[in-house]
């Protein structure tokens, strides 16, 4: 697409991307206690599978979030603002300083609320997919600390590979393959 194009507007040549969200199999996780502010202090040992949902991410003038896939119907009744993919762009766009306008595609191919890491694998891959849309980065630690925010399981997410974390979710180390 040209400068001159449909999105010449927002300056950027880039006009969509698409990103993978696997989903995520804990191969064992244990709650090693409960900290002061509530937070839960996790052990895990997690892979990600080669299914999973997928978004699309297009700019736009405003944001919206559509639901597609086997089970999209089951995020249709919950507000776009309490969508972990919703939050997850906000808090990419916010700490950027730029609008959130994206129009977000999610095919939900994963069952909600199954424990298979469906909303913070999606989150993880909006955060992605913002950034590479938007064609910015953020370091990696930072990066971290905003999907700790999000869910203990989001940092994790941000990296789908083979992963040991700990902590709230902060602390991240590879694990082999």
């Amino acid at each position: 697409m040209s400068p001159t194009g449909a999105y010449a507007f927002l300056g950027h040549m880039i006009a969509s991307v698409t990103v993978e969200a696997p989903a995520k199999l804990n191969l064992y996780l244990h709650v090693k206690g409960r900290r002061d502010d509530g937070y839960h202090v996790l052990d895990s040992l997690v892979c990600f599978l080669n299914v999973g949902d997928r978004l699309t991410l297009e700019k736009a003038e405003a944001y919206s979030l559509h639901t597609t896939g086997p089970f999209g119907a089951a995020l249709a009744e919950t507000p776009a603002r309490q969508n972990l993919v919703t939050r997850a762009i906000y808090a990419v766009a916010g700490r950027l300083g730029v609008a959130p306008h994206v129009a977000v595609t999610l095919q939900k191919n994963l069952p909600v609320a199954s424990g298979i890491g469906g909303g913070s694998s999606d989150a993880a891959a909006a955060m992605r997919g913002f950034l590479q849309l938007w064609e910015k980065h953020i370091p990696q630690a930072e990066l971290n600390k905003i999907a700790t925010t999000l869910g203990a399981d989001v940092p994790a997410c941000l990296h789908p590979r083979p992963l040991y974390f700990g902590g709230i979710g902060d602390e991240i180390a590879e694990a082999p393959a």
